[in-house]
């Protein structure tokens, strides 16, 4: 699993001409689900985006994570960020989880994002969508099993 985070002053995500989420201050997951990937490893990539440390504090220091600042979460599904760019000009997705099981993932991904209690926003899975992303700073890391 791999998650794509980006520390944002504002997030949105549009499908069909509808803005369907929105947050204010928090973070952006791009989040992509390999083959491999199971609960267990989402279970550590969302422990990773609630508790990393990547806001600043009263002295202007990256030391306040998510739940600190009880910051908002956008996810969006990015079967992409697992695109093999090694050989070729056309990315390769083999190690992409199925479509099956990569919904299955970003579904209990997004379910236990959910039980932090802080507000959270998705995309659809699967769809055309037009996001938004205002990153502060700009703050951006990719999370890996």
């Amino acid at each position: 699993m791999k998650a794509l985070i980006q520390r944002v002053s504002y997030g949105s995500v549009t499908v069909d001409n509808n803005k369907i989420g929105e947050i204010s201050k928090g973070l952006v997951i791009l989040l992509g689900v390999g083959k491999e990937d199971t609960k267990e490893i989402a279970d550590f990539i969302v422990d990773k985006c609630l508790n990393l440390r990547i806001f600043s504090d009263d002295n202007g220091k990256m030391n306040l994570s998510l739940l600190d600042i009880k910051g908002d979460v956008l996810v969006i599904s990015q079967f992409t960020l697992y695109g093999d760019t090694k050989k070729g000009r056309r990315p390769s997705f083999t190690q992409s989880g199925s479509p099956e099981q990569a919904e299955e993932l970003y579904n209990y991904f997004v379910q236990s994002i959910k039980k932090s209690e802080l507000k959270i926003d998705t995309g659809i899975f699967g769809a055309d969508m037009k996001v938004e992303i205002h990153n502060d700073g700009p703050v951006t890391f990719m999370i890996e099993n």
